[in-house]
């Protein structure tokens, strides 16, 4: 049994704990999940296997800065979806203000152009997700009580993060592989916002830790710029992400 307090485990990183952190890890996880007593009795969800919701917030739904068109109608989908699961991590971009990535820092960008940057290539976004604004808050309609705990990336000016697992230099850790691999995790299942963009990197880091990788067909949707889509449907191919509806892997 592993003791991971937050003093020593989550420094420096954007982890929130949705339950206590006196104890050990495996049953402070365990515990928040059963206060949550309307989680269907299902025969998968339960030791092996974890659920990512991928940024499911103001912004990136109707009415947001930098919405995925009818981002919120996969709300109700991924509420019923999180009863399937004991553990269930949520990300949640997590921006200041002067963020490398936002259109207004970066004079003469268009959005949507890209720009060479230290660690590779980057999009010009608009604004979104601004610490401690309604933008980056979550849906309202989102359950947020089934989540054991929020890890928030892209708070650093000066890198972006799309996966929920590293920022975009491909180095920097969230938090989330420490979380999974100290509880076992073998399989992990990833639904959210938006496919091609935030989904598509946590999937494929997911893949590369070793975690076997399912995308919830129907529980995601694209930001769909260019080829993005068509991309990154072949690149779950390639690495062997799988994409299908839930049913089909219980």
């Amino acid at each position: 049994m592993i003791n991971i307090t937050k003093r020593n485990f989550f420094k420096g990183l954007g982890v929130i704990m949705l339950s206590s952190l006196s104890a050990n890890i495996n049953n402070n996880l365990l515990a928040h999940s059963e206060k949550n007593d309307d989680r269907n009795n299902s025969n998968f969800g339960k030791d092996k296997d974890a659920l990512i919701v991928v940024d499911v917030q103001n912004d990136f739904c109707p009415g947001g800065s930098l919405p995925v068109k009818e981002g919120d109608t996969i709300v109700s989908n991924i509420n019923e979806i999180q009863k399937k699961f004991n553990y269930v991590f949520y990300t949640q971009d997590w921006h200041p203000k002067d963020h490398i990535s936002f259109s207004t820092n970066n004079k003469g960008k268009e959005v949507f152009s890209i720009i060479d940057v230290s660690y590779g290539k980057q999009v010009i976004w608009p604004p979104h997700c601004i610490v401690n604004t309604e933008g980056a808050n979550f849906h309202k309609d989102l359950e947020v009580k089934y989540a054991n705990a929020i890890i928030r990336k892209g708070f650093r000016k000066n890198i972006d993060s799309y996966s929920g697992f590293f920022e975009n230099d491909k180095v920097t850790p969230t938090g989330l592989e420490g979380l999974l691999k100290s509880l076992n995790i073998e399989r992990v299942f990833i639904c959210g916002l938006a496919l091609d963009f935030c989904v598509n990197y946590t999937a494929i880091d997911a893949k590369n830790l070793g975690f076997e990788t399912i995308v919830i067909k129907g529980a995601t949707l694209p930001v769909n710029i260019g080829n993005s889509v068509k991309n990154t449907l072949q690149g779950f191919k390639d690495k062997g992400v799988h994409y299908g509806e839930l049913k089909n892997y219980i």
